[in-house]
């Protein structure tokens, strides 16, 4: 292995990686990869929209013939896509996301055909034994549901090696009892918009709708892979917990809103385009405050797609510092003495 100041002399001459992102305005790609209002108007029938649109709205149930008309809509847009594949899309007490993957592929009459029922949609069952589950059931009991959450459009991520159509979901038990983090934000967003309704109400204000917005800025530093191999610490918690103090702190400021370096940019870049095309509206990017953290920030959305579009960054930002020989640490504050979000 290279010692460190073998890696520091080949730093200064390393150059940024080429950016996928092309030239085309943001509007032109905004959302292509998702199964946005755009792409249900197109796909569906206009009383299937209508109906699903006020199931949306919690004015009506999802019936099992306009999900399967949903479905069907669903997986013709996938595989123009190129999706080969479809997931419940879901995030149990990891801090992160998780899928299954099952193909399209099903047989009638012998003949090979691709096919997406609306019960598939809807529901999954996954092997859930492995989750963390707060002690509500035993490890060895896979009782975990997957529920399709329709108010977060669904989105086709590119994994290099295949397309999969990810459909956002609930995770939650045999019982009903939540396993995840997105059933207890969609109780709380609920909570909230029915108590705000009520309290307009003391004021003469008849509300139909209440809506709970959320702009969560992302944080994060970015270290150059190599360097950040060299400590085991920094790989395993994602912070520091030896070595000596750094060589340059905050003294200066001359970090903050700086000129956002070649290498750098060129990540963010990649970061964006991604972003853009699954309809991650960010909005602002610069340097933070510590040496080497930088900032992504987007407009204010709904609060449960808003979660969702903060996952997706993170799981984007991630595969990108691959690419570009970086590494990528969310922890808000991993060096001692630098300040962090």
């Amino acid at each position: 292995m290279p010692s460190r100041n073998d890696i520091l002399r080949t730093l200064v001459s390393r150059r940024a990686c080429r950016s996928d992102r092309q030239s085309e305005p943001v509007s032109s790609i905004f959302g292509e990869n998702t199964f946005d209002i755009r792409a249900m108007r197109e796909k569906l029938s206009k009383s299937a929209y209508k109906k699903l649109e006020a199931s949306i709205d919690g004015k009506q149930d999802l019936t099992i013939e306009i999900a399967n008309e949903v479905a069907h809509a669903m997986k013709e847009w996938a595989l123009e896509k190129g999706a080969t594949h479809y997931c419940h899309w879901f995030q149990p007490l990891t801090g992160t996301t998780a899928e299954k993957h099952d193909s399209f592929l099903t047989f009638e009459d012998g003949f090979p055909i691709e096919r997406f029922a609306g019960s598939q949609l809807v529901r999954q069952e996954p092997d859930a034994s492995s989750f963390p589950s707060g002690g509500l059931r035993a490890t060895f009991e896979a009782r975990g549901y997957t529920a399709w959450d329709s108010n977060s459009p669904a989105f086709i991520i590119d994994g290099g090696m295949g397309r999969t159509l990810c459909i956002p979901s609930v995770f939650i038990s045999h019982n009903g009892d939540s396993l995840d983090k997105k059933a207890p934000l969609l109780k709380s967003v609920e909570l909230l918009q029915r108590k705000t309704k009520e309290l307009l109400a003391v004021f003469g204000i008849k509300a139909t709708r209440v809506q709970s917005n959320v702009g969560a800025e992302q944080e994060f530093f970015l270290i150059d892979r190599e360097l950040a191999m060299l400590r085991p610490d920094l790989i395993i918690t994602g912070r520091t917990l030896f070595g000596a103090r750094p060589p340059k702190g905050q003294e200066l400021g001359d970090q903050y809103f700086g000129s956002i370096k070649d290498r750098v940019l060129a990540y963010i870049n990649d970061v964006e385009h991604e972003a853009y095309c699954l309809g991650i509206p960010l909005r602002t990017r610069h340097n933070e405050v510590a040496p080497h953290q930088f900032e992504l920030a987007p407009l204010f959305e709904d609060a449960n797609i808003a979660t969702d579009h903060n996952q997706l960054l993170m799981d984007i930002m991630r595969k990108k510092a691959l690419k570009h020989d970086l590494f990528l640490c969310l922890h808000e504050k991993p060096f001692a003495r630098v300040n962090g979000s």
